[in-house]
């Protein structure tokens, strides 16, 4: 595979990592709801779904996921519930002054994960990327063992480049964010991001 291959591809992805769609909106309203490193983890949730894919297209999946689309549904679904739970829960209880330490402070970074994952995984913009526009992009009869990891090596710097800054500033401004009348407004606002991903998933 030549430079110029991974440029175009790395610039495809740049740009539909860039879009904001189902999987930028939760990692937003994530960072907002639990600071940087819950949002982190998820993004790296959200990098090992767009390898899933990757990895399903280079081995020629395409069809098979064609073929067992029940299964890209039931994953769908799953991802809808979850960030419908979400919203529900930042809507009903959320972020106080009190617990703000105490909820960075928990676990979850492993729920955060897997969340991304899931979200990836039932997000069709993903899907279509992957699985329809990367073979127009990389000639996957050709591909070597090299090629491939280079194609990972890509796949995760771009998404790092594209999504910790998005991650960061969400994060920030939940920092800055510290009387109650205002935590009420981020908590309803990380619900609409929320709610409205579980939307556009549902949607599409």
């Amino acid at each position: 595979m030549t430079f110029a291959g991974f440029l175009a591809y790395g610039g495809a992805l740049a740009v539909a990592a860039a879009i904001p769609g189902p999987g930028l909106t939760a990692l937003i309203a994530r960072a907002l709801g639990s600071g940087f490193r819950s949002s982190l983890a998820m993004s790296l949730g959200l990098i090992v779904g767009d390898l899933t894919y990757l990895t399903a297209a280079v081995l020629g999946l395409a069809l098979v996921a064609q073929t067992f689309g029940e299964v890209f549904l039931v994953i769908k679904w799953l991802g809808v519930a979850y960030l419908a739970y979400l919203a529900w829960t930042f809507w009903r209880s959320g972020i106080t002054p009190e617990n703000i330490e105490a909820r960075k402070g928990k676990g979850g970074l492993f729920t955060a994960f897997l969340s991304g994952l899931t979200v990836t995984l039932g997000n069709p913009k993903t899907m279509v990327f992957y699985l329809a526009l990367t073979p127009t992009l990389v000639d996957l009869r050709t591909l070597t063992v090299a090629d491939y990891a280079m194609l990972v090596s890509v796949t995760i710097a771009v998404l790092l480049v594209v999504l910790v800054p998005y991650l960061a500033l969400a994060a920030r401004a939940r920092w800055l964010l510290k009387t109650p009348r205002a935590l009420k407004a981020l908590n309803r606002t990380a619900a609409a991001f929320m709610a409205g991903a579980a939307a556009a998933i549902a949607a599409r």
